[in-house]
């Protein structure tokens, strides 16, 4: 199993600090925030993961190398510029991801969720990993309901960016620019989709003030 981690985004609400910095590369803990997930994969025994680039991208490529550091292989999937959001970064890199299911990871999320769980999954359309609602998504995204991902029950809980995707989930996308929120939520109604409430640390590192609450409890801890 492959995974691919989202690391093309321009970063608009990390501005300014992703004017001339990806927001993969940020520090948290002391080190880009990318590393962390490298790192938790190697672990888990990935041995291959994609990364898609586009703002500053040759600066992730330059930093992370061929994933020696981790003992894994970094495969790059270059997008055009404005990159291509979710549905089409995936998209776009389905030739790099192989012929079976594969994990997809945000990169502007800090986890210590378990990535030796995501191999053991079988996945047949999606399958996603739920958070307990942070306190700038209070309204949530998605329910569980017996193993399965709906939206019409209570209570929501957060996307956290952590998911599997079957390669068949993307056979009626066109090539472009899009969201895989809308694919995901059509196959949600049509209970196509399971899922799972991780319950552990979990941070959206998505603003500057995020970025330093995570970095000050470190300090904190001292």
């Amino acid at each position: 199993m492959r995974a691919m981690i989202l690391a093309a985004g321009r970063g608009e609400r990390m501005r300014p600090l992703t004017d001339k910095v990806p927001k993969p590369l940020l520090l948290v803990r002391g080190r880009p925030l990318i590393s962390h997930h490298l790192k938790n994969l190697s672990d888990a025994g990935f041995t291959e993961v994609v990364i898609n680039l586009a703002h500053c991208g040759d600066m992730i490529r330059d930093t992370l190398g061929n994933g020696s550091d981790w003992g894994i292989k970094i495969i790059y999937s270059q997008e055009p510029p404005g990159a291509l959001d979710t549905g089409g970064g995936i998209s776009n890199a389905l030739s790099l991801l192989g012929d079976t299911q594969f994990a997809v990871i945000n990169g502007d999320v800090f986890t210590k969720y378990p990535m030796r769980r995501l191999k053991a999954i079988k996945c047949d359309h999606a399958h996603l990993v739920l958070v307990p609602n942070p306190l700038h998504n209070s309204g949530g995204d998605f329910a569980l309901q017996g193993g399965r991902i709906c939206c019409e029950v209570e209570p929501l809980y957060t996307f956290s960016g952590i998911s599997i995707y079957h390669p068949g989930f993307f056979n009626s996308t066109d090539s472009g620019r899009f969201s895989v929120v809308p694919m995901l939520r059509e196959a949600a109604r049509l209970q196509r989709i399971t899922g799972e409430l991780f319950r552990g640390e979990w941070h959206d590192i998505g603003t500057p003030d995020r970025l330093q609450r995570i970095n000050d409890e470190v300090v904190d801890r001292r």
